[in-house]
């Protein structure tokens, strides 16, 4: 089938690269990277051209659309494509909402009866700071809206958490900071579940682990993601059938109560607690880097799959899946996630032999592959054990250079 692709990161890379490799499909990609162009043929249109990527799916003749930042699924473009007969992989802006809003999410939650940290929502400074007090690490604070992966803090004291809640209401993302959630700390180990939905039915793709904080030991700042690896260690598996019992399907069936078709990924962040797994955020799209760790593993047709999905069609009971680990490391320029420089020319691409190099952030100019994003490349590698994976990518991984490069040496070893 004709498939559109809409995004141009890694997460998009991985997911055109995992339909080139399971299916017979023809695959274009709106915008696209310079890697994705090597396997689809690429178009012009910006994920917040919402017309323009309704036109496009339209004029090509496309089977189906998979949609893969989460801004064009809030903006409602699978509303727009559905409305024209399209099948799309994405939820309309009403599911969207799950990740536009985390407190949107919070009421989702409480009503299904899914288990998640307690938590408040403030539209004032004054209100925010007071229910903090003197114990703000104990608590996590969150921008209420879209945030690019970045709105999410964790304050060390009262005085580091009063000036992350003044930035918030100072506009720092915008009016994603108009209203704040803050939320009790919750402690265990990570774990990120992606479901594939078709209305109030799913499918769970492997678990994987995301590494947010920048440094190594995880310190430092909040990221996109700097890693992940699939699936987690120190986890047991008996969890993912609890996450689709006690978490995915109650959603899913408390959205469709409330008339709203879920159809796409719907990804829940856990916390597995010493009480069990409980929910630290819901999105409406496939994780970065989750999914280039991910799908890698997955041995399935994912276009027949996907378009099941978005038709309201059945799913299969399990995924086939490769054994073995899978461990993805992002590669970052200088200074992210704040700023950093563009332009430098990237290397040792035609040196890698064991790895799959996933573009984010990246660009051609003169002809030559430069970089052009705070995270550049990913290097995802498949090995038997974990520490099998990690070695290889890690191994691949130091083959490639750019000014500036930065890269956390510890993904997969930490909690």
């Amino acid at each position: 089938m004709k498939i559109l692709v809409v995004g141009s990161g890694g997460r998009e890379h991985a997911l055109v690269w995992a339909l080139s490799r399971s299916g017979d499909h023809s695959l274009i990609c709106a915008p696209g990277n310079p890697g994705i162009a090597e396997i689809a043929k690429l178009f012009p249109v910006k994920v917040s051209d919402i017309d323009g990527l309704v036109n496009l799916a339209a004029h090509e003749k496309v089977d189906l659309v998979i949609v893969g930042p989460e801004v064009p699924l809030v903006a409602g473009l699978a509303d727009e494509l559905r409305r024209k007969g399209i099948p799309c992989f994405g939820p309309g802006a009403a599911g969207a909402r799950l990740e536009g809003s985390k407190w949107f999410a919070k009421e989702i939650m409480e009503s299904a009866g899914v288990p998640t940290a307690c938590g408040k929502v403030f539209s004032d400074l004054a209100s925010a700071r007071e229910y903090i007090g003197e114990d703000a690490c104990k608590y996590v604070i969150k921008a209420d809206g879209l945030a690019a992966g970045k709105g999410v803090f964790l304050p060390d004291d009262s005085v580091e958490a009063c000036g992350i809640l003044e930035e918030l209401f100072a506009g720092k993302f915008g009016e994603s900071g108009v209203q704040v959630v803050v939320e009790e700390r919750l402690l265990g180990r990570e774990v990120s579940i992606l479901a594939i939905c078709s209305g109030e039915e799913c499918v769970i793709l492997p678990p994987s682990r995301d590494h947010k904080r920048l440094g190594d030991a995880d310190t430092g700042p909040n990221t996109g993601g700097m890693g992940a690896v699939c699936p987690p260690p120190g986890t047991d598996n008996c969890s993912w059938e609890h996450a689709r019992t006690r978490i995915i399907l109650p959603v899913l069936s408390e959205l469709a109560s409330r008339g709203i078709d879920f159809r796409g990924v719907l990804y829940a962040g856990l916390m597995i607690t010493d009480d069990g797994p409980k929910v630290l955020e819901f999105n409406v799209r496939f994780g970065d880097p989750e999914t280039q760790a991910v799908l890698p593993l997955v041995l399935d047709d994912l276009g027949e799959i996907f378009l099941s999905a978005a038709t309201g069609g059945p799913l299969p009971e399990h995924l086939t899946v490769e054994d073995g680990f899978c461990s993805c490391a992002v590669m970052a320029s200088g200074g992210y996630p704040g700023t950093y420089e563009k332009g430098f020319p990237i290397t040792g691409l035609d040196k890698i032999e064991d790895a799959v190099v996933f573009h984010a952030g990246t660009a051609i100019e003169n002809g030559r592959l430069v970089t052009g994003g705070g995270r550049v490349l990913s290097v995802a590698c498949i090995g038997d054990t974990l520490e099998g994976s990690l070695d290889r990518t890690y191994r691949e991984l130091d083959k490639i250079d750019f000014k500036g490069k930065f890269y956390r040496k510890d993904i997969g070893r930490t909690v």
